[in-house]
């Protein structure tokens, strides 16, 4: 699309209406934490969760890799979009009239939102026409299908909207472009009709299938599955990728399931079009199916917004098809799994049936698939069990095979007791039931698990005189920490460490300092601390039981609870170490922000709009740096001079 100006009252206008956490929940799983969200950074590849939304201050930020902004920054580095992209789609999400500064691009945005409008019309209209055929004399092979088939009562049929495609070769293409007179490349780009390779005329991609509409999660027709009557191939066919439809984004089903979802607090992930709706049709509700395609990311992240303790079970086929598309899916979700983002459970049917099977086998199917989701194994117990299928532990070389593979699922595992748990459990496999041989195994697992501790290379005389001085990331790591030993250490000083971290956006870098200070948030929430001694103490013994963290981090954080000589030196002039201490942290985010900004300017060299965006931020934050530069009296090094 050309570059367009938008008039400030409709940046205003989306600014205000577009709520951060709804849009970011789009891309990220996000978990309460405190007053803010926090989940994975879709930035840069993380185990533990970095990236926090503030819905107060309509504002990003990312610890790990400093990425930050507001609603317009977030979806135009994800996506890669030009900031009059970005303004476009919000203004649709939210209903915004976009007005521009040059009237004469007026009338060309207003036709790119109706392009939109006009193909959800036309996908609904074909929808309609399908589900008329299936009822008419040339749908009837259709028709039975679903009722002796698929075993679908007429209630079910109507209200997932399924239809027919006739046999002929332009019927849907002499219905929509002849008679409804819908524009033909409208009807092409919705994915309804293709150009004949002749180049002279349109035939219709459906043909003798049965139709399933794909929604979207507000209802809204946006593609179809369907299904061959006869032998032709492929077995199972989908709409094309059109601006309305990405099948790697898309779930069956999740307008019906979403409200289920968030009652329930678990979601279901079945492959088929026909799972999803047997169980539905049975009561089980919280049902979304992929599209035939891996299960993606950008799936899971969509899921995670309706159950606030992120329960996913797949249940999916248990041929080796499905145990193949279970384990795909599986490598997708396993960053949010260790992260403790995700609880996965995985659920494979016996007789190796999927659930539209399943639940025709007898009359109290619907019960006995309740009472298996209620046992279905975690992830990893299910993993576990998958390594030693088909394999003889009593033949040496399987066996070792077996405990390899093993040590390469317990090594991700990072909390000690989930991990001792494995540990034990995994030796009980290998061991076969020679509980004197448990121990052996246990022992030899932990032994792999054990990582050689690499020497540090030596250094040079002046690689040392050069340690010695403080980097910019050290500076900063000692400033956080000097703010947090005086908001713990001396209570006046609290409320205005709190208004100007608030008021400047500023943000605890480091991930120990960080989870330091948001335990200080939860605790100060639900209990009052008053200014006195005794309460302070009762605040530090209540961070103390709060030790959760890995030895590395804990002991990071005991420095700054107890106090020794040096430290307790600071502590003589709070009011300079705050005042440093505030600065440090408020150059380094303008110098990162900064170089970003340069960098983003730079390379937008196709859009005119993201250049200004961008050109106007970095002179913003220039013009901060100078401020800053002339008002600070004290860094962090004067105070450790100070010290010294």
């Amino acid at each position: 699309m050309k570059s367009s100006r938008f008039h400030p009252d409709t940046i205003d206008a989306i600014r205000e209406q577009a709520d951060i956490v709804d849009v970011v929940s789009d891309y990220v799983a996000l978990k309460k934490q405190g007053k803010d969200y926090q989940g994975l950074c879709p930035f840069h590849d993380e185990k533990t969760p970095s990236f926090t939304v503030s819905p107060s201050k309509q504002f990003y930020h990312c610890f790990g890799c400093g990425a930050g902004g507001n609603v317009f920054k977030f979806l135009m580095e994800l996506g890669k979009q030009s900031f009059s992209e970005v303004v476009l789609d919000l203004a649709q999400r939210y209903q915004v009239p976009v007005k521009t500064l040059e009237p004469e691009q007026q009338e060309e945005i207003q036709r790119e939102l109706s392009q939109r409008e006009q193909l959800y019309e036309i996908l609904a209209v074909a929808s309609n026409f399908y589900q008329h055929v299936l009822y008419q004399s040339q749908g009837k092979t259709a028709l039975e299908y679903f009722q002796e088939e698929r075993k679908l009562e007429k209630e079910t049929i109507a209200s997932w909207g399924l239809g027919y495609a006739p046999q002929g070769w332009d019927t849907l293409y002499r219905y929509l472009v002849e008679q409804k007179r819908y524009p033909v490349g409208l009807v092409e780009e919705a994915g309804l009709i293709q150009q004949r390779k002749s180049g002279n005329g349109y035939y219709d991609r459906f043909r003798d299938r049965a139709m399933i509409p794909i929604k979207d999660a507000k209802g809204r027709v946006i593609g179809f599955g369907s299904r061959t009557l006869g032998n032709s191939e492929p077995k199972y066919l989908n709409s094309p990728e059109t601006p309305l439809f990405d099948k790697s984004k898309t779930l069956f089903a999740l307008d019906k399931a979403r409200d289920a979802i968030r009652k329930e607090d678990q979601v279901i992930v079945v492959e088929g079009y026909f799972d999803a709706i047997a169980l539905h049709s049975v009561g089980i509700k919280p049902v979304v199916a992929s599209l035939g395609t891996a299960f993606s990311q950008d799936q899971i992240r969509q899921l995670l917004r309706y159950t606030e303790s992120k329960q996913i079970i797949f249940n999916f086929d248990a041929d080796q098809a499905g145990i193949t598309a279970t384990k795909r899916a599986i490598g997708e979700v396993e960053p949010l799994v260790y992260a403790g983002q995700v609880q996965l459970r995985i659920l494979n049917l016996p007789g190796g049936k999927d659930a539209d099977e399943f639940l025709h086998q007898s009359e109290n199917a619907a019960q006995q698939y309740r009472q298996q989701l209620e046992t279905a194994p975690l992830w990893i117990d299910w993993q576990i069990q998958q390594l030693v299928t088909d394999k003889d532990l009593k033949q040496a070389d399987q066996a070792q095979q077996v405990m390899n593979e093993m040590v390469k699922l317990l090594h991700h595992i990072q909390t000690p007791t989930l991990r001792s748990h494995y540990l034990r459990h995994c030796a009980e496999i290998l061991s076969q039931g020679d509980s004197q041989q448990v121990s052996l195994y246990t022992e030899s697992l932990r032994q792999a698990l054990r990582k050689p501790q690499a020497k540090a290379p030596s250094q040079t005389s002046k690689q040392k005189q050069i340690a010695n001085f403080p980097t910019a990331s050290q500076l900063l790591g000692q400033a956080e920490a000097l703010l947090l030993r005086v908001y713990l250490h001396c209570p006046r000083y609290r409320k205005q460490i709190t208004q100007t971290l608030e008021e400047k956006e500023l943000f605890f870098s480091l991930s120990p300092h960080r989870w330091l200070w948001q335990k200080i948030v939860q605790l100060e929430e639900t209990d009052d601390f008053s200014r006195d001694h005794q309460e302070n103490n009762r605040l530090l013994r209540q961070l103390e039981n709060e030790m959760i963290q890995t030895p590395e981090q804990e002991k990071l954080v005991r420095s700054i609870i107890y106090l020794q000589e040096t430290t307790r030196t600071d502590l003589q002039r709070p009011g300079l170490v705050v005042q440093a201490a505030i600065a440090t942290l408020e150059q380094t985010a303008c110098e990162k922000q900064k170089h970003y900004c340069l960098q983003q300017w730079l390379d937008a060299s196709n859009d005119e709009q993201t250049i200004h965006y961008y050109m106007e931020e970095f002179y913003e934050v220039q013009r901060r740096l100078e401020h800053l530069k002339q008002q600070r009296q004290f860094s962090i090094n004067d105070i450790i001079n100070l010290t010294n």
